[in-house]
């Protein structure tokens, strides 16, 4: 079974994820919420690929700092691809990129995990 498991984080997969932002920020003080926002998106990323190498996007940051340091949105799409690491100097072979999915019209209530097909 650990050779399984290893096998696994070695593919290069992308995955869409909706994180509950409000649940992991409760009790947070309002000038820290969207610092540890990222943080916590961080972390997520890093438990569901296995990697300790995660890179948020440009996008996704100022996603999520939109509305201000206090007002940050309750869920969040997000597409996050395992990507092997090119650096000759680079610890990992591999790191996990995380970027803003796009949002459908009726909300991000109720959506699950969905594998996205790489095309490259």
């Amino acid at each position: 079974m650990i050779g399984k498991r290893k096998e696994m984080k070695e593919e290069v997969v992308t995955r869409e994820y909706t994180i509950n932002l409000h649940k992991r920020l409760h009790g947070c003080t309002f000038k820290k919420k969207a610092p540890k926002a990222i943080k916590e998106i961080k972390k997520f990323a890093q438990k569901a690929m296995g990697t300790t190498d995660v890179r948020v996007d440009v996008k996704l940051n100022k996603y999520v700092w939109s509305r201000g340091i206090r007002s940050v949105p309750r869920r969040v799409r997000v597409r996050i691809a395992r990507k092997r690491n090119d650096d000759e100097d680079a610890k990992e072979d591999l790191y996990s990129l995380v970027t803003v999915a796009e949002i459908p019209a009726e909300g991000l209530k109720g959506l699950g995990t969905k594998l996205i097909d790489d095309e490259d």
